[in-house]
Formats: structure tokens, sequence, C-alpha cells
């Protein structure tokens, strides 16, 4: 049994942000925090007020955080970026809301006050009786915020009670501060209902000092439980009116936090051999009708997410063919007019799309990659719409002369039957290496609707059904938004977007196979998009007809596509093993590959020589603090060694991003590891003690704690059939009744007894689900009522 927590983040867009620029203007950009710790940095969109980002992530957290954070920064080459604003939400918030939170939030100033972070380590204790006295033992710290230029903050602690104020030594460059004082105050001369406040603040020679954080206790019930001891959340003061709320503008998120509690996988198999037999291929015709069960009472807010995970599950046990089979023959039964065909967001569309994108990630880049960064390389003014043409955007030819429009327009022309042109030649030649389940699916789709609608004036309609999937809802989307794909870190400036616009166009024109253009400027294109047509057409015949019987088998060579877990890149890399003195420029750059078994470096891509590390010697993946190399994205990886003795690799990555998925990517690897270790040192050992919290012992166990549980979802990721499991249980419970309504409607009783024991025979399957969802939902039960015990236990002992 596991508990996820997994948080969809979807940042879509902002609206009147201040301006920050000279220009009039912004280049805003968005830090998501967990936290307090950047896990995530969108694009910058460049000169706007009102961005769109429209970027989604997924991220699994630990049940122990809190808050997460959106920071909106103004990009400045020359400067330090500007703060423009930020968003917070708390857990219990998210948790509030099920559904999930989707509206406009408004951006608040960001009060230094509040910017607090890292956990206490204290003890505080009731001696003797008379007088009685309170001892609080102030013994370190750890993630204390960082207030200094230096990377670091010179913490102190202040403790107060009643009128009385201690405050311990100064420890200087640490945010992992250790101090090991005691404070002590007189109990009887203070009320009741006096607290003891621990606060901790940043020490400044010339300015004021900093607050870092504080913890309030009450009295009144440590006297009864005489002593307490732990970790404690350091939290902000009172939070202060803002002077500029609403002035700072606003952010349009999309976010949902599931708790899942995922069971073994014992628990899930009758409910997955259930929907698998469902879709079998020794059907007797009946089974079907749990499909449509499944499509008709999922509403058109949960379809996407539902049609997602269906997927996965399918794809998981082999099965996606025969799945995706029965929704078209679904969608085909309730489509009278071909015009229409999957142009609504129905289950089957939202399936095979979903499909397109987990299938087929490694075949899109492969298909567009080139052409994608040509256009970004090349980034050429390109306008058709005479209506939209900027004479200054386009240049001068020679001797100064500004461009015509005619001139412009004839350029952009030529442009774009060229990348048209280098797009169909990538499709054409694609036929080879196009993946296997892809094949399957179009050639069942086009048998599908050609036995639908095989009348002579339909003929085309088989085409258009294969094409319009394949251009209009996996490729031209591609093109349009690149980065949502994962072909390019960043997303086009408005010149490059402008391009893809068009070429996006022109593609799904080309999918559709529509003589009439809609945009009269497109005319010039219309030989080059004739001649597509016909070149596509060819293309769906070679990818319909092929043969797969001797192929690998399809769940086989799902998992070479889907469940890879491969990472590779060239990455700043230094390997330390009982070095302490590290070089003043200790990163050369390597070849970083992680796959299954190992993580291997190399100087070159294809070098014979390589080192590697073995996963399971890995006992943690961490962070390291920015004061240690001068850079914030630097992340080291131990792991032990045939001597027992703890190695230590450092990456430095270009980005957050990068960091963060080097991170995901390591920390998954490495889930099932036994030897993990509870706490490292975020910082490096050098000279004779340790930069972070300043110890001597190169033994010692850290001293922070390791983060195992933040990992951020690619679309690389093996498939996990017990989550997938669990969320189609937990969406189908959600519409239990819905289905029962429309299970009574399909087995009205007949006249004819015989008839209504054939109809109650051939709705088994869904008498089935059911029962199968009843058991499920009695073992979650049984789950939390052994969990609520434990923690009842737990709390019983502290008392005791």
């Amino acid at each position: 049994m596991a508990k996820r927590n997994t948080l969809f983040i979807r940042i879509v867009e902002g609206k009147n942000l201040p301006i920050k620029d000279i220009t009039g203007s912004s280049d805003p950009y968005c830090i998501v925090r967990i936290d307090n710790e950047a896990i995530i940095r969108t694009a910058t969109i460049w000169k706007t007020l009102s961005p769109f980002w429209g970027e989604e992530y997924n991220v699994h957290l630990p049940p122990s955080f809190h808050t997460i954070s959106f920071h909106v920064l103004d990009e400045d080459s020359l400067s330090r970026d500007d703060v423009i604003g930020k968003v917070s939400i708390n857990k219990e918030a998210l948790a509030a809301k099920p559904q999930g939170l989707d509206g406009w939030v408004n951006l608040t100033e960001i009060d230094p006050d509040e910017e607090v972070q890292g956990e206490i380590h204290l003890q505080i204790s009731v001696l003797g009786d008379i007088p009685r006295i309170l001892r609080c033992q102030v013994l370190e710290a750890r993630d204390l915020a960082k207030k200094d230029r230096n990377g670091a903050s010179d913490p102190f602690v202040r403790v107060r009670y009643n009128c009385k104020t201690h405050e311990s030594a100064v420890i200087k460059k640490s945010c992992y501060p250790r101090w090991n004082e005691s404070f002590e105050f007189e109990l009887d001369d203070a009320p009741l209902d006096t607290p003891l406040s621990v606060e901790v603040w940043d020490w400044d020679l010339v300015s004021k000092n900093d607050f870092l954080g504080k913890v309030l206790f009450n009295i009144h019930r440590l006297q009864s439980a005489h002593q307490e001891e732990g970790w404690f959340r350091l939290v902000p003061d009172k939070p202060k009116h803002s002077q500029h709320e609403g002035t700072l503008g606003s952010l349009r998120l999309q976010l949902r936090l599931r708790d899942e509690t995922v069971l073994p996988s014992s628990h899930y198999q009758p409910l997955t051999e259930l929907l698998c037999q469902s879709v079998g291929p020794h059907l007797n015709g009946n089974w079907p009708d749990l499909i449509m069960l499944v499509d008709e009472t999922t509403t058109a807010e949960s379809r996407q997410e539902v049609a997602s995970n269906l997927v996965k599950l399918f794809l998981g046990q082999g099965l996606a063919k025969e799945f995706l089979d029965v929704l078209f023959k679904l969608e085909l039964d309730k489509t009278s007019e071909p015009n229409t065909l999957f142009r609504s967001n129905s289950l089957a569309s939202k399936s095979m799309e979903s499909f397109l994108k987990v299938a087929g990630m490694q075949y899109l880049h492969r298909l567009l990659g080139p052409l994608i960064n040509r256009i970004f390389e090349e980034k050429k003014y390109v306008e058709l719409d005479p209506n939209k043409v900027e004479l200054k955007e386009a240049g001068c030819t020679g001797l100064h002369r500004v461009h015509t429009e005619a001139e412009v327009i004839q350029q952009s022309t030529s442009l774009l039957q060229s990348y048209l042109s280098e797009l169909l030649h990538a499709i054409v030649q694609s036929a080879s290496y196009c993946p296997v389940a892809l094949c399957q699916a179009f050639q069942q789709l086009y048998q599908c609707v050609n036995k639908r609608f095989p009348e002579p004036e339909y003929r085309k309609v088989k085409f258009i059904a294969v094409t319009s999937f394949l251009c209009l809802r996996f490729i031209s989307p591609a093109i349009m938004s690149p980065k949502l794909f994962h072909l390019r870190e960043k997303h086009a400036d408005a010149r490059t977007s402008r391009t893809l616009l068009l070429l996006a166009k022109v593609v799904a024109t080309v999918g559709t196979k529509l003589n009439i253009l809609y945009e009269p400027w497109m005319v010039p294109l219309q030989p080059a998009i004739q001649l597509g047509i016909t070149q596509l057409k060819d293309f769906i015949s070679r990818l319909v007809s092929c043969d797969n019987s001797e192929d690998l088998g399809l769940q086989q060579r799902m998992s070479l596509q889907c469940g890879s877990m491969e990472k590779e890149g060239f990455i700043l890399l230094h390997r330390t093993k009982d070095k302490s003195m590290l070089m003043t420029s200790p990163f050369k750059k390597y070849y970083v590959t992680l796959n299954k078994d190992t993580l291997s470096y190399a100087r070159t891509q294809h070098s014979k020589k390589s080192s590697f590390i073995s996963l399971p010697r890995i006992r943690a993946v961490e962070k390291v603090e920015e004061k240690s190399f001068g850079s914030a994205n630097v992340m080291q990886i131990i792991s032990s060694r045939d001597n027992g003795l703890v190695e230590k690799l450092y990456l430095d990555c270009k980005s957050v991003n990068e960091l963060n998925q080097w991170l995901s990517a390591l920390r998954k690897a490495c889930s099932h590891n036994t030897d993990t270790m509870s706490s490292y040192h975020p910082g490096i050992y050098k000279g004779d003690r340790w930069s972070c919290c300043h110890q001597k012992d190169k033994a010692d166990p850290g001293c922070d704690k390791t983060k195992h549980g933040v990992t951020l979802q690619e679309w690389y990721d093996p498939l996990d059939p017990d989550l997938e499991s669990q969320l189609i249980y937990r969406h189908l419970i959600g519409v239990r009744q819905a289905m029962r309504k429309k299970y009574q409607e399909m087995i009205k009783p007949e006249e004819d007894d015989r008839e209504t024991l054939e109809g109650e025979k051939k709705l088994d399957g869904v008498t089935r689900l059911f029962s199968v969802l009843q058991d499920l939902q009695n073992s979650h039960t049984a789950v939390e009522e052994e969990e609520r015990l434990k923690n009842r236990n737990f709390l019983l002992e502290l008392q005791t």
C-alpha cells in the first residue's frame, strides 16, 4: 500500500500585470514553489502585460507538504529580475475542493517577513514544583531562508515569555545552524494563557535584522505533558495588509490535489480483468455495454482524465487497439452524418488523443524535431494576410530598400511551401518507423469507418477520420505549441509563433482535405495543399495496409516505447571520492545517460570509455546550496562503494527545470532502493568543515532531511498499472449511481421471461462491475480504519 499526493498544475495566463520595463511592458515568467522550494519555471513571455502560458504539470508530493506558491517575475537581461507579485495557496484550501480550483487569483505583494521556511529543533520542559521552571532548549534549525547576498543567513534565536527575552549566539553564514543553548523562565508569575514565543532572525550589522520565522507554544497544555521535543515548522508573522492589493494583476490557475491510497496489485486484479474482458478479442458481443456505460456516464469535465487513465491501463495490458475499437464503434453507431464524425470531445476522441500523446510522443519528436528547430533558428518573418503585414518587420532588400507588401507575401509563400514540403516528406518517410501501436490503431479506425460508410460518395471519409486525428489533434497542436509537447524548452517569440500558427493552419487544412479555403489569403498555397493531400493519402494507405503479424507483440513493443525511463544529455559534472578541497572550477562537460540499471557518463555521446553508478547503490539524490558552487542548480548523487565509503557526484544543470527533471528521473529510478539516507548535507566538505552547518566531523550524518517524495511526472515515465486502476476505480465510484440508473433502463422487463433472462445475462459484466467496486470500497475502508487505529495508538503513546 502506498499513499500518493499528486498535484495537477495548469498555469493558464495572466492579466493586468504592472509595467516593469522602460518599453512600457514586461517580460513575465512564473516560478512555482512547494514549501518555498522552486520546482518549476515557466517560459518567459516577452513584451506583454497579459501573458499566456498554458503550461501543465503533474507533481508527486509527500503528504507533509503545506503550501504551493506562484511567484511572477519580470526577466531582465542586464540586471536582477524584478519581482511582480505572488499567489499562495495552502494544502487545506486545495483539499477542501476535490474537484479542483479553476479561476483568477489576484497577485499580492511579496512581504519579506512572510517568506519564511525551514524547521527548528526544540526541547521544552517544565521542571520542579516550587518554583516551577520553564526550560527551552534550542538545539538546531534547518533549511532557513537565505537573506544575505552570500546565499546564506546569520541566524540567531530570540525566546520570549512573560515580557522576558533571551537571545542565542549568532551563527554566521549558515542556513543549518546548531546552537545547543538553554533558556529558563519562571512559570509561577505568568498568566496561564501566556504563550512561549521562539523566533528566528537573521543578524545584520548595518541594516535591520530580517525575520526568519517563529513558533508559538501553549504553556498550559505543555504543563500537563511536562516535556515536548521535536522539529517544528517555522511560520510567518501575522500577514500585513497589502497596499498594492488588486493593482499587481492576476493569474488564472487550474489546480487539483489528489490524495490517493494505492492498494497492492492483487486488489485491483478483478477490476483490471473485468475491463480487459470488456474489450478483449473473444467477446460474445455483449461486453461492450460496460464501456458504453462508462462512456455515457462520464461528464465533459472529467472526460479527458478518464480517457487518459483508461488508455494507460489498456496500454499496459496490451489491449489499447481493442479498447479504441470498441469506442470507435460506439461513436460510429451514434453518428449519422459523416462530416461530424469525431468532431466532438467524446470519450472516443479524447481517448484517441491521449493514446497518440502516450504512445506516439517519441514518434512525434523524430517527425517534427528537425523542422521545429529549423523554424526557431531561422526566425524568418512570415505573413500571408495583407491586413497583418508589417513592412518594418520584414526588413530591407539590397540598398536598404524596404520590401513591398507583394514581395513579403511572395517570400512568405515560398517559406511556408518549403516548411510544408519538408514536413510532408518527413511524414511519408515516417511510415518505416511509425510505432506499431499507432499503425494498428489507425488501421482499426480506417476499417471501422469504411465499414460504417461504405457508399462511394463517402470514400474520403475513412482517410479524413485518420488524418483528422493525426494532423488536427496531434501534429498541428505540436507545431503551434512545441514547448507543450516537449519539442522546445522555451516558448517561441511573437515572430516565430506567427510562422508556427500559419504552418499549423496549412497542416490542418491538408489533414481535413478541404478544397475550400476559409482564409482567402491562403489561396497562394493551394497547389502545395493539393499536393500535400495526395501525399498524405498515399501515406495513410501505406500505414493502414502494413502487416504487423510478425512484430514483437503489442505489449512488449509498448513497454519499449512508454517505459524506457531513459534520460540523457550533456551536463556539467564533478566527481569527488575522498577529496576535501574542491578545485576552483571542478565541473567538466560529460554526456550523462540514465537507464533502468545504471547512471553512466562519458566525455562524448558515443565514447567507448565511460564511468557508471549502479542505481541500487544510490542512497540519496538532493539539491546543493547555492553558495557551495555559486550556482542555484547543482544537485548531488550520494552512492556507496564496494568498500562501504560514500562517493558523491555533483551535476550542474542549466536551469531550475533541468535540475528538477534530473532529480525526478533519478528519484523515480531509485524509488525501490532499500539502503537510503534519511538525512544529508546540502553543502560541501571544504577545508575542515561542512559549509552548511559548520560541523567538522566529515562522517556527520547530515543537517537536513532527504526529500525522496518530490518528483515531476514526465511523458516518458513508465506506466503505473496500480495507480491507473486506482484512478479508474475512484471515477467509477463517483458515477456509480448514474451507472445504476442507466443499467436499469437497459434491462427493463420484457414480456418474454426468456428475453428477460437473456438481457440480464447480456449485462452480466455490468453486474460484476458493481460487485468489484464494492469489494474495492470495502478494502479502502479497512485500510483507512487501520490507519486511524495506528494514529490513535500513536497519540496514546505520546500522552503516556
